[in-house]
């Protein structure tokens, strides 16, 4: 019998095609086609098989049923690109980015959705922050808002229950965290959903909890100003200034360093031995360049030396990094992790509470809980423990 064909509108071909960030070239190479005939059958001179379909709408991550619309859905809304300067052409984002901020807006949908069901309050976001604001002023309304004590900072176990508590209080604050998986950290390091009800802020697993602490930082500054978007935390952009100051005074407040017995026996220097920084980093939690930095900033190290320093992190940092990827292979190919660790560590608790209390009032059925969760029914029991404990993060040594 000859393979059946499958009828739908050439539009949408494109449009997914488009929408999920592929050339047809790539697209044709990923269901084993020319790429001419694919071209052909955007252009309603031929059919792909229903086979062939099928591959397309895994490669496109679309559900199969999608391409039997009447007509394709309004183009998405592009995300504001912070990780170069203005004057400078952006690089198109990947298709894993592109899936990932897709699918950080259809769980921000469905929570809200959820909540609306379960009768619960979304309360707006309405910490707020301009650029005139002075830095300090804001970072300290942004430790109010999350109320994590002095205390509790110094007390953090690790650098994993630090990322643990930090998202916690985010999440608590109105504010949902997702984490994002196979996305190099050169093309983004995390990316907000600035919204007035329930904001996302997603973070790039493969960062080091400390680095990601601080992209969390980062957002929440820039959902305060109300200017979600892609980062890596450069400093092309003023705004991406203003965001990193931000973080760096909520995490490690200028009064608090200054008091430090440390600092404050030694004064300002023109440089600080390593074991002293690393020792101040571990006390807050944050990476030896963050802290390092506050010491510039308070006038307590000069700029020449955090120049030369960085540069040092920034090799130790590629090498944690690449050191995560590889655990994160080796987790792969042996299975990968969970699928309730999974679910927890990317979706978070708090949507993860949603959807199973949402189950437990009968308010959607076992079938959505799947598909919001993206795991089998049988893993369930397991993640209603995992979101009780301390979340097991990917990569964790």
């Amino acid at each position: 019998m000859p393979p059946q064909r499958a009828i739908i509108k050439p539009e949408l071909l494109v449009w997914a095609r488009e929408e999920a960030g592929l050339t047809v070239e790539e697209a044709a190479k990923k269901i084993s086609v020319r790429t001419d005939h694919l071209l052909a059958c955007e252009n309603d001179e031929a059919k792909l098989t229903v086979r062939q379909l099928r591959i397309l709408s895994n490669a496109y991550k679309r559900p199969l049923a999608f391409f039997f619309l009447p007509k394709p859905p309004p183009k998405s809304v592009e995300l504001r690109d912070f990780r170069r300067a203005a004057e400078e052409h952006p690089e198109p984002e990947s298709p894993k980015l592109r899936f990932e901020i897709r699918r950080a807006r259809y769980r921000r949908k469905v929570a809200i959705e959820l909540l609306d069901e379960l009768g619960e309050n979304i309360g707006e976001f309405r910490v707020r922050a301009t650029l005139q604001d002075d830095t300090t002023d804001v970072a300290q309304r942004l430790r109010d808002l999350l109320r994590v004590t002095r205390a509790e900072q110094r007390n953090f176990e690790d650098e994993y229950a630090a990322l643990n508590t930090w998202r916690e209080a985010i999440e608590n604050a109105g504010v949902a965290v997702f984490q994002a998986s196979g996305i190099n950290d050169r093309e983004m390091v995390g990316f907000s959903l600035s919204e007035p009800l329930l904001p996302v802020i997603v973070l790039n697993i493969s960062g080091a909890p400390v680095r990601r602490i601080f992209t969390m930082m980062h957002e929440m500054a820039h959902l305060m100003l109300r200017t979600g978007g892609v980062c890596t935390l450069s400093e092309n952009q003023a705004i991406e200034v203003f965001c990193n100051e931000v973080a760096g005074e909520a995490l490690v407040p200028r009064a608090w360093l200054l008091a430090e017995p440390i600092v404050k026996n030694r004064g300002p220097q023109k440089e600080w031995n390593d074991g002293l920084i690393q020792a101040l980093s571990r006390r807050y939690r944050v990476s030896k360049e963050t802290l390092l930095r506050r010491l510039v900033v308070a006038g307590y190290a000069t700029n020449a030396f955090y120049e030369t320093k960085r540069t040092q992190y920034q090799l130790e940092y590629d090498a944690r990094a690449k050191a995560i990827a590889k655990r994160l292979q080796e987790m792969d190919k042996s299975g990968g992790a969970s699928p309730s660790t999974m679910a927890v560590s990317e979706a978070g608790k708090m949507f993860v509470r949603l959807v199973l209390e949402s189950y437990r009032q009968d308010k959607i059925t076992l079938s959505n809980v799947s598909d919001y969760l993206e795991v089998r029914t049988k893993h369930l029991d397991r993640i209603a423990q995992a979101i009780k404990n301390p979340i097991l993060e990917l990569g964790a040594a």
